[in-house]
């Protein structure tokens, strides 16, 4: 397997295509859990975790065929994680489907990002499959700045509301 070649404790799959769920372990102990594409052929998500994160694995849930979520226990000084794994589809794909999967992904994220905050995120999608790599690493650190500031929002809500 590839994987043992390069350090990793997760890595994230697309297009994965099967029409089965699979979940599977190697002899190594690493876990693989596979989600299903649709009639098309088109989605399929899934997760490689490392041996010592299986142990760890509190949940794995298909959410849709192009979004899946891990979720980790929390182990010794390490918190609890969840991990989204997601398939955008591209911008040759019409617009209600692209709107679709932003919907999906804004509804299973458990912080709900505001519209403001999904939009360079959008952007950041259709100018990477555009292949601007120098504007994609612009709007990477846009995107950072736009989670930060509605995280900043959000937590200045539930504070000005328990007070």
């Amino acid at each position: 397997m590839q994987g043992r070649k390069i350090r990793y404790d997760v890595i994230g799959l697309t297009e994965t295509r099967r029409h089965r769920p699979l979940n599977a372990t190697f002899d190594t102990g690493e876990e693989l859990f596979v989600g299903t594409c649709d009639s098309r052929g088109v989605g399929g998500v899934g997760v490689v975790v490392k041996t010592n994160l299986v142990l760890n694995i509190d949940s794995f849930e298909l959410l849709t065929i192009r979004i899946e979520r891990l979720r980790l226990r929390r182990c010794g000084s390490m918190p609890d994680l969840t991990i989204f794994v997601a398939y955008a589809p591209t911008s040759s794909y019409d617009g209600d489907e692209i709107e679709a999967f932003y919907m999906d992904l804004e509804k299973s994220s458990k912080r709900q990002l505001s519209y403001d905050t999904l939009e360079p995120i959008r952007q950041r999608g259709a100018t990477r499959v555009a292949g601007n790599y120098r504007l994609t690493s612009e709007l990477a650190k846009w995107c950072r700045e736009a989670i930060k500031k509605d995280l900043k929002e959000r937590r200045e809500a539930v504070l000005a509301g328990a007070s």
